[in-house]
């Protein structure tokens, strides 16, 4: 009887392929539509400055996969990296944080475009939480097929699907500069970016809504062995597509503050895309925020099923989770199996997403849950780097800074992030956010029970 085909489409995707991919995974339209009006409730003028220094945070991290990545090129990317280096029980968390991650953004992921699909067709229904889970469940239906069906015709529709978000992100950004340059709502100065201005609550508070904004770059890394070149260009994508968030970000924001008033942002809560549109451009032009959105969010859920998929896939390969879970179609070369099982929990997450009372109820619980998520293996994945090139790092201070120091610091604030949170959330957050991971126990012990070859994993450092 043959064997199930185990093995991915290497060198389907090139660098630039890959660098659409890691500013896809952040979806900067969504990330920016859900987030922007509760990072300036939290922090005020200080939202802009709040974002270039997660940014520099963020790149700790971004440097730590990429170093690791040309060590060990596997699509489980942190799953691998964290468990060759501390042992499978920290590996497997740091995958199982992802894969929790992954499926909760089903919901937070499907939502927004759900509710833009609903407002181009049927305005009446844009809040009512049963049409938008029917909507969302047709979105998620339509990318599962498009990421079995394989890696290339995924990028192709990515790629387009990028262009326009991002387009309409900077004609946003450039017209609010020209048409508020003489009379801003908010005067840009230094106070915005100011150390000083910054207090340690104020800053963390800050700081978990800004990590959300940043996830997702790491795709690049999940698909690596997908990837030409796979042991240095995911990586170098990966820098490059942070580089590219990152100013879209930190000018969009700013954007927002020199065009809006604070009762504007406040009110437009999950709609400051269309709030800002309305105000720099005629009707119907200003309907392309909505398409941005809507793109965005489909785009970012086409990743995460890549993420999660590529995830359990390497699980299964080396026997963390079933074998059935590392099947790969032999046609398309995609792990069917696995995108079938975050399609389905995807299904399920979002029809009892519907039992909350209101959309920017849903949107901020899944946010704040998969921020805390994130903290845990973005951080695992940055002492792994610091501990496995710790003897490396002594050759030189530049050695020293990227492969020991910034990873280090950035995997410490971000225990720091998801620390503080805790008490912060509400009872159904803490339950999503930390009993998502939690649950991990269950399979963790079950598969090393059941699989022996897996329990004495070799380590690396």
């Amino acid at each position: 009887m043959d064997q199930p085909k185990t093995e991915l489409q290497q060198g389907a995707l090139g660098v630039g392929e890959s660098i659409v991919m890691g500013v896809a995974g952040t979806a900067p339209a969504f990330s920016l539509a859900a987030t922007t009006a509760s990072l300036i409730a939290a922090v005020g003028i200080l939202s802009a400055g709040t974002l270039v220094y997660c940014g520099l945070i963020m790149f700790g991290v971004t440097f730590a996969f990429m170093h690791l990545n040309r060590v060990i090129a596997n699509a489980g990317a942190s799953y691998s990296w964290v468990g060759q280096v501390f042992g499978p029980a920290a590996g497997f968390l740091a995958g199982w944080s992802l894969l929790v991650a992954s499926a909760v953004f089903m919901v937070s992921g499907t939502t927004p475009a759900a509710t833009a699909t609903l407002l181009l067709i049927n305005p009446a229904h844009a809040n009512d939480t049963t049409a938008i889970a029917w909507v969302a469940a047709a979105w998620l239906a339509l990318v599962s097929a498009v990421v079995v069906k394989g890696i290339k015709p995924t990028s192709y529709l990515q790629i387009i699907m990028t262009v326009i978000e991002v387009g309409v992100l900077v004609i946003l950004i450039v017209a609010a500069l020209i048409q508020y340059a003489d009379h801003p709502v908010h005067a840009v100065g230094w106070r915005w970016f100011a150390l000083s201005e910054f207090t340690p609550t104020l800053f963390a508070t800050g700081s978990l809504t800004a990590l959300f904004f940043f996830w997702g770059w790491d795709v690049t890394l999940n698909l690596t062995e997908e990837t030409q070149n796979a042991n240095e260009a995911p990586g170098r994508s990966a820098v490059a597509a942070m580089i590219i968030v990152a100013l879209l970000f930190v000018f969009f924001v700013i954007a927002c503050q020199y065009v809006l008033t604070d009762e504007e942002i406040s009110q437009s809560s999950t709609n400051i895309l269309f709030t800002l549109a309305e105000k720099l451009l005629p009707r119907p032009w200003s309907y392309l925020s909505i398409v941005a959105v809507m793109v965005s969010t489909v785009g970012t859920l086409e990743t995460q099923i890549l993420q999660f998929s590529r995830t359990m896939f390497a699980k299964g390969r080396d026997g963390a989770l079933h074998p059935r879970y590392a099947t790969v179609h032999p046609t398309w070369q995609t792990p069917w199996v696995a995108t079938a099982v975050v399609s389905g929990l995807g299904f399920l997450l979002i029809f009892l997403s519907s039992l909350l009372p209101t959309v920017s109820d849903l949107i901020r619980t899944s946010v704040n849950a998969i921020g805390f998520q994130v903290c845990c293996y973005y951080s695992l994945s940055g002492f792994a780097c610091a501990w496995y090139f710790r003897r490396t790092a002594l050759q030189s201070p530049r050695q020293f800074v990227f492969l020991f120091l910034w990873p280090l610091l950035s995997a410490t604030f971000l225990v720091f992030v998801g620390g503080y949170s805790i008490p912060t959330f509400d009872w159904l957050t803490d339950v999503i956010g930390i009993g998502g991971i939690a649950i991990g126990i269950v399979p963790f012990l079950w598969n090393r029970r059941r699989h022996g070859r897996w329990q004495a994993a070799q380590r690396i450092a």
